[in-house]
């Protein structure tokens, strides 16, 4: 049995495991990275913390870039394996590649001379930016590799390999989380880097997953192939893909938006503060990144069967993606409420970081249950070719509700009334995301 018939024949509970847990464990190793990291940066000071929390909106925008392209492509390549034409399914993967290419270079020339003035705008403190711009510019300038190893993570995605994914992600995470220790403090007689040894360790891991993922394309067969020889870029392809990458692009970029305001509010308040909201944004990695992993493998079952005209098994494969999601939400809900004072302690908390942080994990964790409708019927809206939907539910999530919110809570209830912004979003979004399903099963056959 191939892998496309996999998808469309196979026993859906056993599939969607199958083809989930490779990316959920990658995506929790990717998570024990984010902490590791966090981890040894806050050993250098706390200022070292605060410019690696105020980078992440400017690594997250490549992430995003990156992430736009590879789901485009990926939504765009199961539907046409759905629909039997392989020929378009090799062009969209290749395309992919090129299209990952072109985005890092509009990373660089963007920041040969943004860096600096991005940071200028949240804080004064000299060595706040210096750190800033030391760490930023080697992840920036590099980028290239997680760039075009997400874009293969996800055409492999697309076919229904998850366990080639899975070992690109877990490679580059080990091998940064190795390389960290020894260039920031300057182990076995390496030269002690500071914050310049994270982001180097950081690059290294991406590189290295980059390398990997090309070598895999190149010697193992798979249900699509990267064709070069002769290639021209084909706008009709490019706009499929980039109907459903852009919005899930702006999705993305929404995380670096939403954090680049709620920086400069907290800055009000203090470092400590925006560094707790950094902590955060570190520790929920734990419950959204096996969602991530788990969408990853919901996705290509979703889109297979939507173009194959399967109504039974789409529906199927979303009720328990939502029982799934659901059940990660409640763990991590239960992990923030009881958890909150330890998981802040792993990042050297001082009396003052805790008594922000308890409560800021405390309350943004009350969202974490209705996010399950607002991340699986995206990924339906996705998986279906409709990214506009999907976009509307996470500008919700992520813009429309949450930075406003805060900005006319925290006047009068403090620190709280930020982080009570999240859960209002969540609940918010969900109701719409709910809404917006109902409208699209009345006029989708498959899903009545």
């Amino acid at each position: 049995m191939t892998q496309t018939n996999k998808m469309g024949e196979k026993p859906i509970l056993s599939l969607l495991l199958s083809m989930s847990f490779p990316p959920m464990l990658s995506m929790l190793i990717q998570s024990l990275y984010n902490i590791v990291d966090s981890y040894f940066v806050a050993q250098i000071s706390v200022e070292a913390l605060t410019a690696v929390s105020l980078a992440f909106p400017l690594q997250n925008f490549i992430l995003a870039a990156a992430l736009g392209t590879g789901i485009g492509a990926n939504s765009y390549i199961s539907r046409m394996l759905g629909e039997k034409q392989f020929h378009k399914a090799n062009s969209a993967a290749s395309h992919a590649v090129v299209l990952a290419f072109f985005c890092y270079i509009i990373f660089v020339c963007i920041g040969l001379w943004a860096i600096e003035p991005f940071f200028a705008l949240f804080t004064k403190e000299r060595e706040v930016i210096q750190l800033g711009c030391q760490y930023t510019d080697i992840i920036v300038f590099f980028s290239f590799g997680t760039l075009v190893h997400i874009a293969i993570e996800k055409i492999l995605q697309a076919t229904g390999k998850m366990i080639f994914p899975m070992l690109l992600q877990t490679v580059g995470a080990i091998i940064n989380i190795l390389l960290d220790p020894i260039l920031i403090f300057g182990l076995f007689g390496m030269p002690k880097m500071g914050i310049r040894g994270a982001a180097i360790a950081t690059i290294t891991g991406q590189i290295s997953a980059m390398a990997l993922s090309l070598l895999i394309m190149m010697i193992k067969t798979h249900d699509v192939k990267l064709i070069f020889k002769n290639f021209k870029l084909d706008l009709s392809i490019i706009k499929q893909i980039y109907m459903v990458g852009l919005p899930s692009f702006f999705m993305n970029a929404l995380g670096s938006i939403l954090v680049m305001g709620l920086n400069t509010i907290l800055a009000a308040f203090s470092n400590i503060a925006v560094s707790v909201f950094g902590i955060y944004y570190k520790l929920q990695t734990f419950v959204y990144m096996p969602v991530s992993g788990l969408i990853q493998g919901t996705m290509p079952i979703m889109g297979y069967n939507y173009g194959a005209k399967n109504s039974v098994r789409l529906k199927t494969v979303l009720k328990y993606a939502l029982l799934i999601t659901f059940g990660i939400m409640t763990f991590g809900t239960v992990l923030f409420w009881s958890c909150a004072k330890p998981l802040l302690l792993f990042f050297e908390a001082e009396a003052s970081m805790l008594s922000i942080g308890v409560p800021a994990l405390r309350i943004i964790s009350i969202g974490f249950l209705p996010a399950t409708a607002g991340f699986q019927l995206a990924t339906l809206f996705q998986s279906m070719g409709k990214g506009f939907y999907s976009l509307i539910i996470f500008l919700l999530r992520q813009l429309v509700i949450t930075l406003p919110l805060a900005f006319l809570l925290s006047p009068f209830l403090g620190l709280e009334g930020v982080w009570i912004s999240f859960p209002i979003a969540e609940a918010a979004a969900a109701a719409v995301s709910y809404f917006i399903y109902r409208s699209v099963r009345k006029k989708e056959v498959l899903l009545q």
